[in-house]
């Protein structure tokens, strides 16, 4: 009985860490720096705004939806303007890869 027990336990500690690897694999963050090179914004009233990017490492280049209040302010008012070194984390929701930090590497 003590085995059957331990045994079922085993089973539950293995399951339980194999679930919840998985969720965190799959909302991972993606870190890059790069240097912008176009942003898109939908008007002066925009809630967000489309950024594309030249990836430091890979030369590739990435579209990344930016949403916060803050960082739409500094694209308004140009202290962010193309051609700025950004370092910033994204993930992928429905397609689209959203920012989630938004930042100039010399600070802003």
């Amino acid at each position: 009985m003590k085995r059957v027990v331990s045994v079922l336990v085993l089973v539950a500690v293995v399951a339980l860490g194999v679930f919840s690897f998985s969720q965190v694999a799959s909302a991972e963050d993606v870190k890059m720096v790069g240097v912008i090179t176009k942003i898109e914004l939908a008007g002066k009233d925009a809630t967000a705004a489309t950024v594309t990017l030249k990836d430091s490492k890979t030369e590739a280049e990435v579209v990344v939806t930016v949403s916060d209040s803050e960082t739409l302010d500094k694209f308004k008012d140009h202290r962010i303007v193309e051609g700025d070194e950004i370092r910033l984390k994204y993930e992928s929701q429905d397609g689209k890869n959203v920012s989630k930090y938004f930042r100039k590497t010399a600070g802003c």
